[in-house]
């Protein structure tokens, strides 16, 4: 690895999850070397991108295409709100830059087919950050290869997500105004409960099913076929204003007749102590897997602990290092990584159809070629 080439990376925009560029940074192969936005978005995401800029100490440049001509950059990270990931990705690969992008791939399937063709055009990688490399996942997976439980016939994935996302339902008094999606995130982005940042508002389909799903399909390696999904805003007002999901179930028909499901939601940080129940069940022909996907895992509880605080603590977690080391080799190889972006669309086909099934009522065939 000393002798490898390294990788020039240029944070294309960190106004949503700057945990991305950093978890890319925790790979000795890829440097951070310049933070880019484009010159009109508002002053709150300018500071947002000048405070990563400074605590990395590389300069901040309000022209993407400048940053990334002048450099010397291979790989761009991007992590705007969401309308504007597949925008700045198509960009970067253009002009010949490896991608590393936050999810979701896009908000409109013409978006995920536009960036889709400008990655293959292109000839260049792509990466959805994702988690599939936590190790209980990988476990899971190396017990599938190894046959314990013969050939896996279904799957469900619980993936309750303990944050918090503002007020509860139900909170808000008689007369006052609902709540504004993007001034909502914009201020949760102070603990990180801002995954559905943008004009749009998004539910946690759209926002955390790319981690269920992406399990899923690294475990199985099947596309699913046809989805029937149910959906609500249960737990939070800010969901049930702008009429999006904070909770749902997906039925899940796949490729050589498994079924799967997955339960989703963001259930709240009252409702576990850290992160929330994020569970893998597989079923095969002679045998059972139970996963926790947050094992293994230590609990730590003292005296006057911060409320906030997460209790239990994830162990031996290399997820940032090996999805970096995923496209690391991706490059040096020319193959493909983990999620790449036909898989991603995939993914996003599923969340699109489960969505338009929670409308209808109806089971949905997935589309997912453009």
């Amino acid at each position: 690895m000393a002798s490898a080439p390294r990788f020039r990376c240029a944070v294309v925009s960190a106004v949503k999850h700057d945990y991305v560029a950093r978890g890319v940074a925790s790979h000795p192969r890829f440097e951070l070397v310049v933070v880019a936005d484009d010159p009109d978005i508002p002053q709150w995401a300018h500071e947002r991108n000048q405070q990563f800029a400074d605590a990395h100490h590389i300069p901040y440049l309000r022209d993407v295409e400048r940053a990334l001509s002048e450099f010397d950059i291979q790989v761009a990270i991007v992590s705007p709100e969401a309308e504007r990931h597949s925008d700045l990705s198509i960009r970067a690969a253009r002009v010949g830059k490896h991608v590393i992008q936050d999810k979701p791939l896009a908000t409109s399937r013409a978006d995920a087919d536009r960036l889709v063709n400008a990655i293959e055009q292109c000839g260049v990688r792509f990466l959805m950050w994702n988690r599939n490399f936590l190790p209980a996942v990988l476990h899971a997976r190396e017990q599938i290869k190894a046959g314990v439980i013969g050939k896996p016939f279904a799957i469900h994935a619980d993936f309750y997500f303990a944050k918090d996302a503002g007020p509860t339902k139900g909170t808000r008094l008689p007369g006052y105004p609902p709540i504004d999606w993007r001034a909502h995130q914009i201020a949760a982005h102070v603990d990180g409960a801002d995954g559905g940042l943008g004009h749009t508002p998004i539910g946690e389909l759209a926002v955390e099913g790319i981690y269920p799903l992406g399990y899923i399909r690294f475990l199985t390696g099947t596309n699913v076929q046809r989805v029937f999904a149910q959906t609500t805003s249960f737990f939070h007002q800010a969901h049930a204003d702008n009429d999006v999901e904070d909770l749902a179930s997906v039925s899940l028909e796949m490729e050589g007749g498994m079924v799967g499901s997955i339960a989703i939601g963001r259930i709240g940080l009252a409702s576990h102590p850290s992160g929330g129940e994020i569970k893998l069940h597989i079923l095969g022909t002679e045998g059972a897997l139970v996963i926790n996907e947050g094992r293994p895992e230590v609990g730590i509880y003292y005296k006057n602990q911060p409320p906030k605080e997460a209790r239990q603590r994830r162990m031996a977690n290399d997820n940032d290092f090996l999805l970096a080391d995923n496209f690391a080799r991706a490059i040096d190889e020319n193959s493909e990584t983990v999620l790449d972006a036909r898989a991603a669309r995939a993914i996003f086909a599923t969340v699109e159809a489960a969505l338009e099934s929670s409308r209808t009522g109806q089971p949905v065939v997935v589309r997912a070629d453009g």
